[in-house]
């Protein structure tokens, strides 16, 4: 390890940049994810078409940007250009993105196509800096002595930004759904990140170039079947990642269209029922980290996909008019997605630090790519797919008599049917823990 490392790895200012820009940029995720989905259904139609159409388009953009970029800086060693530019572009294709709210709601097509084209370029840029930048970046200054704190961070951050932008967001938003405000305002955000990271990031924040033929060569180098086989534990623990979180994506995306408009709560109150117990779920990733750092890997998985499945069948019964929408607090819902929570917090934590010990040291922006299409495009092609026909088929449906178009509700299928894909996720988890104890016994 050179001294470069030895000094990122040590100091107050490396934890502060692993902290800032990845809590601002999970923010910017969370934010536009959460109340993207409700922006839809308040402003184009309630028709989960439209953000399955969303989430497929932006995981291929992620997925697309993290490969690309993930190969430029292997080959560069240009991590904070990736950072810096990324988020800046970002905050600019965000702010944008809010213009969408001024179309006429009767251009019900239109409104559907921009909606789906700006998020896509936005989900672009925000990859280019999170996934290709900063992810690649934490695993350049992971060790063994760090590893569970940073796969807490990195596990948390998205809780965490999903809390406050669920809260935030709900006050900028108010009760007149002013939209705009919100996206203007994390657009400015995370530029401002953006510029912070260009003064913050210095040249021992590269690192040492590796090229290897031509960019093409590189750049499809990783969808090399034989190369990723050969890494059979890496291979199984982002089969794990997928199948989790193709059940979590059966669910997560209609979370709070299903607490607004299947349970009935307001939307400005939905950020604080879901921010409650996700406060108190993000405290397990303390114990985790000391879990991880002795290599529990497995045993920690495990718990996790036990815990999840039981929210989901917590949440899976309680109907609507059970709820009384004036109190925010259920014991039911709040037990429920603090389940939820925990296991989302734990598996992600789990399989990021668990991967990162595993990245062949001269590819690691391109195994990053792998990871992403194993985190983000498969879950979101075959979680939103799934939900999409849960919902039109098993959900709540009825006729807006304005528009003309058929209304599309998620009710509590959508956590039964999650649990079962969350359930198979057991599999790869049991097949990887050989390797895994044959790994750490030496």
């Amino acid at each position: 390890m050179n001294n470069s490392i030895r000094k990122k790895t040590s100091g107050a200012k490396m934890w502060f940049l692993v902290w800032a820009l990845g809590l601002a940029g999970q923010l910017s995720w969370s934010t536009s994810s959460q109340w993207l989905n409700i922006f839809v259904y308040a402003k184009i139609a309630k028709n989960p078409t439209i953000i399955t159409s969303i989430l497929i388009c932006s995981a291929l953009a992620c997925t697309f940007s993290t490969f690309f970029f993930g190969t430029w800086a292997d080959r560069t060693g240009k991590r904070r250009v990736c950072i810096s530019a990324g988020y800046i572009m970002w905050g600019i294709f965000t702010i944008l993105f809010g213009l969408t709210q001024f179309i006429p709601t009767e251009m019900y097509v239109l409104a559907g196509i921009v909606v789906v084209a700006t998020n896509t370029v936005m989900s672009f840029f925000g990859s280019m800096g999170t996934d290709a930048g900063y992810n690649t970046w934490t695993n350049d200054i992971m060790t063994e002595k760090n590893s569970g704190q940073i796969g807490a961070a990195i596990a948390t951050q998205p809780v965490l930004g999903m809390i406050i932008g669920s809260v935030v967001g709900g006050l900028i938003v108010g009760e007149n759904e002013n939209f705009m405000a919100l996206f203007l305002a994390m657009g400015i955000f995370i530029i401002v990140f953006g510029i912070i990271s260009m003064f913050s990031l210095s040249k021992s924040d590269d690192v040492e170039p590796s090229v290897r033929g031509s960019f093409g060569k590189q750049f499809f180098s990783v969808f090399n079947f034989r190369k990723i086989v050969e890494h059979k534990e890496l291979m199984w623990v982002n089969i794990l990642v997928s199948v989790f979180f193709i059940g979590f994506n059966i669910y997560f995306p209609y979370l709070g269209n299903y607490l607004v408009y299947y349970l009935g709560y307001p939307a400005h109150m939905m950020g604080i029922i879901e921010a409650i117990p996700l406060v108190i779920a993000i405290l397990v990733s303390v114990p985790v980290s000391g879990l991880l750092n002795k290599n529990k890997h497995v045993f920690v998985s495990v718990l996790a996909i036990v815990l999840n499945i039981i929210g989901a069948f917590i949440m899976f019964p309680i109907k609507a008019e059970s709820i009384d929408t004036s109190k925010i607090f259920d014991v039911r819902v709040f037990i429920g997605i603090f389940l939820l929570g925990v296991g989302y917090i734990t598996v992600l934590q789990t399989a990021k630090v668990w991967c990162k010990q595993l990245y062949p040291r001269d590819s690691k922006g391109q195994f990053e790519g792998l990871w992403l299409i194993c985190y983000s495009l498969i879950p979101a092609v075959g979680g939103s797919l799934i939900g999409q026909a849960v919902i039109k088929t098993s959900g709540k449906t009825f006729l807006d008599t304005v528009s003309g178009q058929m209304n599309y509700i998620p009710n509590g299928n959508i956590f039964i049917f999650g649990s079962i894909l969350i359930t198979l996720s057991l599999v790869p988890v049991l097949l990887a823990a050989k390797h895994h104890k044959n790994r750490t016994k030496n």
